[in-house]
């Protein structure tokens, strides 16, 4: 879908030369006045009225106060970002594709550079209506009907002529006209007093009209009065130190728009009723002290807003061409080219002003208005999620010069989110699922550069240690928190033979945590390390497979003996310390059983629980089937063993399993045993029937592996218990295999004594 990004090495260098051009070495003012002229522009002069009009004035500051909650944070973060790194050209998309990578950066940036080329036709339409009183004079004079559509169309020709010829430095040089012309005008607004016969009785904060239209409706309308504070930013190729000019610029034409915002809602409010304020849009001109200075500011500033968006679209484009963002290498090539030692982005230009042209010819002001609103918030909240998430990560590389605040940049980032959809729904999930199809098309051509995973894989990196240490300072008491597995396996055969690695994946889906360890026998090197890795990568594989919620790792060690005690010294992955230990033996391979049991005692002798699998050929069968087998002389272990198996049966994979608990007891002492047995599966609360508990007299060893030939012939699993005696090593060999008759068992030693109630 996306062209490829490899790239021959003299196109690199001839991009790194493009990135290096200082461009016109351009100082702080520029940045200044490109966004203070893009604040103050045509919804000031044209729309303000009808925002106090349609919410009042309270609505009005309201909507003054939730829209630099969301610009404020974004001008911080892009200051912070800037700092941080060299800015080349290219603007917020460039800070945001070497922040995020291009993939991110690419979807986002497509969505900018669009918004900054459709708020040329915005801001054209807009300068189109300053004329109005000279459509009137043609209209009575000359009976000459000319409107504003037919006069934009033109205009926006021109100055895109303009920019071809004359490049940037003619846009800078007409920000300072624009900055004093629109100083006089909106001084001599707020010296104005108004006509009495439209001037309120008092200040009202919650006067407006009746059949107000929504909040959500006159934010969209006016918000792309707010988004002008980052139009400086995409001179950021053109200017000689971007580290100093764009926090200085881009914050201070943030703050003062704000202000001057501010004590424009007052004075309207205060100098024209709701009514007239909805009926003119033009009331700005009956307040001001000299009413023809208000179409000279309309024009001046929807001018330069023009001309500043003119500017930084053609750039970013250029940018975007020079990272083969675009889905046409070819368009890739010809975009990216520069003219003159400046790099002018000329064709970009064209494909900016034939955009604009488009929605010029729409000739809407406020569809263009929601167009824009929609398209900068997701831009804005994503510049406060790079800041965010970069704070989190703890990257050492990340070291900028100016500082934000985490909870700034995130207040700004859910703002740009409830905002989104309380101004439309549909155009909020129309602009989201663009981005993440733009991303998505870009993804496929560029695996190997960042993505999604590599962007939080930091932030979840601090977190997961955060967690750790606050788990580990509050030492919280198992007993009161209930009791779960925490367990570490240890083996020699990893992936050639899976039983236990099952069975740890089952007893943590839910309710446990596992640390599955493949043990390598040697001494500890650069290359063992490295073949164990290897090695290592097909367990991990299959946890991605199975869906195994347990964390796959290697020990190399000397002995099996050293290998376990360094294993039992592991801190578990919960934050918590580990209390069960799973060990595995092949029935077929009895001489495994020495060091199972080794192993085994050492666990059992420092108070960790002792879960030994006897795996089979079998594999588990239908997983249809527990079956435990409780003894007089290890019914201490049963809670445990009730534990496990209620743990199991609540893994997919086991859900149609029934578990059947047997009883074995001495008949001299069956009758209180069976009762003891009872009373504790009613008091536990546990999945077991009844008609699943079945009592059997077993005065021998031998009547007790009948019983289990007998009945358990067909079980999936077994779980049986183990006393410290069993684990001794003149027993451990008889007693890992009894249980002849049954298949896969899991013979369990519980050193804690937990509770099921």
């Amino acid at each position: 879908m996306f062209s490829k990004p490899g790239r021959t090495p003299r196109t690199e260098r001839r991009d790194a030369i493009a990135y290096s051009q200082s461009g016109h070495s351009f100082g702080t003012a520029p940045v200044f006045l490109a966004s203070i002229s893009t604040i103050l522009g045509a919804i000031l002069f044209l729309r303000f009225g009808y925002a106090v009009a349609h919410v009042g004035l309270w609505g009005s500051l309201m909507i003054i106060l939730l829209g630099h909650l969301v610009t404020i944070p974004t001008v911080l973060a892009v200051s912070e970002i800037a700092t941080n790194r060299r800015v080349a050209g290219g603007g917020a998309y460039y800070i945001m594709s070497r922040s995020f990578g291009t993939s991110i950066g690419g979807s986002i940036g497509i969505a900018l550079y669009l918004s900054q080329a459709i708020s040329v036709a915005f801001y054209m339409v807009a300068f189109a209506e300053a004329f109005t009183p000279v459509y009137e004079w043609l209209a009575v004079t000359y009976e000459l009907n000319l409107t504003p559509r037919r006069f934009s169309r033109p205009c926006t020709l021109l100055l895109i002529l303009l920019m071809l010829t004359r490049g940037a430095g003619l846009g800078v040089r007409a920000l300072w006209g624009v900055a004093i012309i629109l100083g006089t005008s909106i001084t001599l607004f707020m010296l104005g007093e108004g006509s009495e016969s439209t001037q309120p009785g008092g200040l009202n904060l919650t006067a407006r009209i009746d059949e107000a239209d929504k909040f959500g409706t006159v934010f969209a309308t006016c918000f792309p009065a707010f988004t002008g504070m980052i139009a400086g930013l995409g001179l950021s190729g053109d200017l000689k130190n971007p580290r100093r000019s764009i926090p200085l610029g881009t914050i201070g034409a943030t703050l003062a728009g704000m202000v001057i915002y501010v004590l424009v809602a007052i004075k309207l409010a205060q100098s024209a009723s709701p009514q007239a304020l909805a009926a003119n849009q033009f009331i700005m001109v009956d307040i001001a002290m000299w009413g023809p200075v208000i179409y000279i500011g309309l024009g001046a500033a929807a001018l330069s807003s023009a001309i500043g968006s003119l500017m930084v679209a053609p750039r970013t484009l250029q940018a975007l061409a020079r990272d083969n963002v675009l889905p046409i290498p070819k368009v890739n090539r010809l975009l990216e080219k520069g003219r003159g030692s400046t790099q002018e982005p000329v064709y970009a230009t064209c494909v900016s002003g034939i955009i604009a042209m488009v929605f010029v010819a729409i000739g809407k002001l406020d569809f263009i208005a929601h167009i824009l609103s929609m398209f900068f918030m997701v831009t804005y909240g994503a510049l406060c999620v790079v800041s965010f998430l970069e704070y989190f990560a703890g990257n050492p590389s990340y070291r900028p010069t100016f500082h934000s605040r985490w909870y700034v940049s995130l207040a700004g980032a859910v703002m740009c989110g409830i905002m989104m959809f309380q101004m439309s729904v549909l155009y909020a999930f129309v602009a989201i699922f663009l981005m993440v199809a733009t991303y998505l098309g870009l993804r496929r051509t560029r695996r190997e550069q960042r993505g999604l995973s590599a962007i939080f894989q930091g932030s979840m990196f601090q977190l997961t240690r955060r967690l750790q240490i606050i788990l580990q300072k509050s030492r919280v008491n198992m007993s009161e928190s209930g009791w779960r597995p925490s367990i570490v396996a240890l083996t020699r055969f990893g992936e050639r033979r899976l039983g236990h690695f099952d069975l740890l994946r089952w007893i943590c889906h839910r309710h446990g945590f596992g640390h599955f360890i493949q043990f390598f026998q040697g001494d500890y090197s650069y290359l063992d390390e490295i073949e164990a890795r290897i090695r290592v990568d097909s367990l991990v594989q299959r946890s991605e497979l199975s869906r195994a919620g347990i964390f796959v790792d290697s020990l190399i060690s000397p002995t099996y003996t050293q290998a376990m005690a360094q294993c039992l010294q592991t801190p578990g992955i919960s934050g918590l310390p580990n209390n069960c230990v799973l060990l595995e033996f092949d029935e077929e391979n009895p001489d495994e059983i020495n060091e199972i049991g080794q192993g085994a005692r050492l666990a059992a002798s420092l108070m960790f629980n002792v879960l030994v699998l006897r795996s089979t050929n079998y594999r588990f069968g239908y997983r249809s089937a527990i079956h435990l087998w409780v003894t007089e002389d290890n019914l201490s272990n049963a809670p445990m063993m009730l534990m496990f198996a209620y743990i199991i049966v609540g893994h997919p994979e086991w859900k149609r399993a029934d578990i059947q608990l047997f009883g074995c007891f001495d008949p001299g002492n069956a009758g209180s045993e069976e009762d003891r047995l009872t009373r504790f599966m009613k008091e536990g609360r546990l999945p077991i029937s009844r008609q699943n508990i079945t009592f059997v007299s077993c005065d021998s060893p031998e009547a007790l592996e009948g019983e289990v030939s007998q009945r358990s012939a067909q079980a999936d699993l077994v779980l049986a218990g183990l006393t410290m005696d069993d684990l001794e090593p003149e027993a451990a060999v008889g007693a890992l295999q009894s249980y002849d008759g049954a298949n896969d068992v899991l013979f369990v030693h519980s050193s804690e004594r937990i509770s099921v109630d």
